[in-house]
């Protein structure tokens, strides 16, 4: 008994460190987990949030990725976890998840991607939104499932809703690197 009185300490603190290492808050502006924690390893944690199946969260890297740079500052023409802006966190995203290479500037992405419809798009597509009344002014990288990650100007990094109505009004092309 006395062995096991002097273990429990040892033992709640190695459970804290292992149990709480698959456990992240995923900020999101989606309605249905805004600001609740979503727990679980990388898998379960954007299957929860993308309400995908967890088997159809194949590309782990993509999600790493995702979830290293997730609450990141929005700063203008920033490139850096220190304060990134839309085209910036998409080109960065761009290269070293999918090796791929695109203009630093949104809308220059925009006449870089294969048009595709709405139903067509798959993960790591480009989906643009006109806000302000400027063509292009918003870049984001399509995930499942109609949702999209982007380095939103009053959240910083986020996953939202491609349908959420006040994004959708907003939204004027998507597609995939050529």
């Amino acid at each position: 008994m006395s062995y096991f009185r002097k273990s429990l300490p040892l033992l709640v603190a190695l459970s804290c460190v292992l149990f709480s290492c698959k456990t992240r808050k995923v900020i999101t502006d989606a309605r249905d987990v805004k600001g609740k924690e979503v727990s679980g390893n990388i898998k379960e944690r954007y299957a929860t949030v993308l309400k995908v199946p967890e088997k159809d969260i194949k590309n782990e890297k993509l999600y790493k990725f995702i979830d290293s740079w997730m609450g990141v500052p929005y700063a203008s023409n920033g490139m850096s976890k220190s304060g990134v802006d839309c085209s910036g966190f998409t080109s960065v995203l761009e290269k070293e998840v999918f090796n791929a290479d695109v203009p630093r500037v949104a809308k220059l992405m925009a006449d870089k991607v294969k048009r595709k419809y709405e139903n067509e798009l798959q993960e790591g597509d480009l989906v643009f939104f006109d806000f302000s009344g400027q063509k292009f002014s918003h870049v984001g990288v399509y995930l499942k499932n109609n949702k999209f990650v982007h380095a939103s100007s009053s959240k910083g990094v986020i996953i939202s809703d491609l349908k959420d109505p006040w994004y959708y009004k907003y939204f004027s092309r998507a597609g995939s690197i050529q």
